[in-house]
């Protein structure tokens, strides 16, 4: 078998510190059950998320990951089991509550006829009066706001720029930025460098990292790559089967963690690209 440990010049996260994690977990999934037709996508599930801390989670096709990810953005209601954000019962979460997780999806979801600035006020529609998001009479407080997020994602030189004349990157870039301006507990990223390049998803990835280190986001993360889930998360939780097989520090996802998750005849190359 041969596995992605380590991949040079990817793999290596150039030396940055781990952070120091406490207080209570921004995520906390326990006992998460959801089937379809009868048949369960994920069993059991449990897993906890603390601020500081970018958690990735990978698995095979099928393995419940999308399942998963719908549960805890609220987007799909479980059979069984709890998730709690900052210790609340999502399920009890109404309204401007809500806008304490924040979704940053694959194919970016933005407003292609919207400036990036305009796409990252839609952040800020959970805090205003609905009129203000209607006519997008936004205050001078939240335009701040928006250009401070676009500047953190690196973008505040194309903050009038309409999204369609961005790259890909860019776009992914922009839709950080609008789940920043949130201020949101939690940031559940699915899958959010699958359409990118190599390089440009490097990138994506370290500027995840850098919020969830710096800003005490907790973010979990989907990946289908191994060696950017080893070189930028924290942790790493497994799912097989819609059953957690691995939950462990990212620097400890060694090759028996491998075999374990994808079985003993995959190799990196198998690992990589798939869908749920």
């Amino acid at each position: 078998m041969t596995a992605p440990f380590p991949t040079p010049g990817v793999d290596a996260p150039n030396g940055f510190a781990r952070p120091v994690l406490s207080g209570p977990p921004r995520l906390d999934v326990r006992g998460l059950s959801k089937a379809f037709g009868g048949v369960p996508a994920i069993d059991n599930v449990s897993l906890t998320v603390r601020g500081h801390e970018f958690v990735a989670v990978l698995g095979p096709s099928g393995a419940g990951k999308t399942t998963l990810f719908r549960c805890v953005a609220g987007l799909l209601a479980p059979d069984a089991g709890d998730i709690r954000i900052g210790g609340r019962d999502i399920s009890e979460m109404r309204g401007a509550e809500r806008r304490r997780i924040a979704v940053v999806f694959q194919q970016f979801n933005l407003v292609n006829r919207l400036t990036a600035m305009e796409n990252v006020l839609a952040g800020r529609l959970g805090y205003v009066a609905a009129w203000r998001g209607w006519t997008r009479r936004f205050t001078r407080a939240d335009r701040l706001l928006a250009l401070s997020c676009l500047d953190r994602v690196g973008l505040l030189a194309q903050a009038m720029q309409r999204a369609d004349t961005l790259s890909g990157g860019q776009q992914q870039r922009v839709a950080i930025a609008r789940a920043l301006a949130q201020r949101p507990d939690l940031i559940v990223a699915d899958e959010p460098v699958a359409s990118l390049d190599p390089q440009t998803s490097v990138s994506v990835l370290e500027l995840l990292r850098g919020i969830a280190h710096t800003e005490g986001v907790g973010i979990v993360c989907s990946l289908h790559q191994v060696h950017f889930a080893r070189a930028y998360a924290d942790r790493i939780v497994g799912l097989m089967g819609g059953k957690v097989v691995v939950d462990a520090p990212a620097a400890a996802f060694d090759e028996a963690a491998f075999a374990n998750l994808y079985g003993p005849q995959a190799d990196a190359g198998s690992s990589e690209g798939r869908r749920d």
